[in-house]
């Protein structure tokens, strides 16, 4: 091949070559958001939420479009819900505290047993001074921020609580997040008595419009494009209750006379934090086990 024929060849290809790169480049995929609309008028526990403020709007709007897009969490949660909600609900309803609070424990931990980096611990995050004082058992071998049903009674007792103190859900939803005390020094501060009005540090400013977010998202969960099939939600396993009254010195044997296994037995009564269980003289404990 002659010298100038060699460089022709070179020359083109390197002609073909950029032509590639210019093409990709002028064709490069863009995701498009479609953007789903949601209702303009929003409420928390019967509280009216002021989306005319264009502050609040957009507060908002962010909120829903983080949760719209964060499709593995929100996917997970929605597939929680169908397990964990119907143990929520009617102690929330007992208990006389809104339904919608149920939301709170979603954004709380996403509705398992979440260890937060402070020490607050299971889906409802209580620290361990907190639940002791709400009741609850916290020590090496129970803790019962892991359990689902006490945890959610101490719960409500906290939110009641709160209630006598602002005697306004929003504020009582806040407050869970940045403590009573926290939430009234703002108010005072800034001479205001809504929630919508006060400017928070950035968690609690955005905490109720989270839950806000993810109460419309997990209601109309087709409608945002979580299209999942009933029969992938996850769902309880049938068990039965033994009442103990005597201490359990190996979980695991105990879990093989039971007809079951240790692993089981743990995933059931996740507030059994030990190999063993020591029951106090007078003292009893409720473990589950599969039918």
């Amino acid at each position: 091949m002659n010298q100038k024929l060699r460089k022709t060849l070179q020359i083109t290809g390197i002609i073909a070559i950029s032509s590639l790169f210019i093409y990709a480049a002028s064709t490069t995929y863009t995701k498009m958001r479609t953007t789903v609309p949601y209702p303009s008028e929003m409420n928390f526990a019967g509280e009216l939420v002021p989306t005319s403020d264009n502050d609040v709007s957009e507060r908002l709007d962010r909120e829903m479009i983080t949760n719209m897009n964060y499709h593995s969490n929100t996917t997970l949660v929605i597939k929680r819900a169908n397990r964990v909600f119907p143990i929520i609900e009617p102690i929330l309803a007992k208990n006389g505290v809104p339904d919608d609070f149920k939301y709170l424990a979603v954004i709380e931990s996403s509705l398992v047993n979440a260890v937060s980096p402070a020490g607050a611990r299971g889906v409802w995050q209580f620290m361990p001074t907190t639940a002791k004082e709400y009741g609850m058992e916290v020590s090496g071998e129970v803790d019962e921020r892991y359990h689902l049903e006490k945890s959610t009674e101490a719960a409500c007792k906290y939110l009641l609580d709160a209630y006598k103190k602002f005697g306004n859900w929003t504020l009582v939803a806040a407050s869970y997040n940045g403590g009573m005390a926290g939430i009234n020094r703002v108010l005072e501060a800034q001479q205001v008595t809504s929630y919508y009005d006060a400017l928070f540090y950035e968690e609690t400013g955005r905490y109720v419009f989270r839950i806000l977010a993810l109460k419309e998202i997990m209601k109309n969960a087709p409608k945002y494009g979580f299209n999942i099939p009933q029969n992938e939600l996850y769902v309880s396993v049938p068990t039965k209750k033994l009442l103990i009254e005597n201490s359990i010195d190996d979980l695991a044997l105990f879990a093989k006379e039971q007809g079951t296994n240790y692993k089981t037995i743990k995933v059931l009564n996740p507030w059994l934090r030990d190999k063993k269980l020591a029951v106090a003289t007078g003292k009893t404990y409720t473990i589950e086990i599969p039918q």
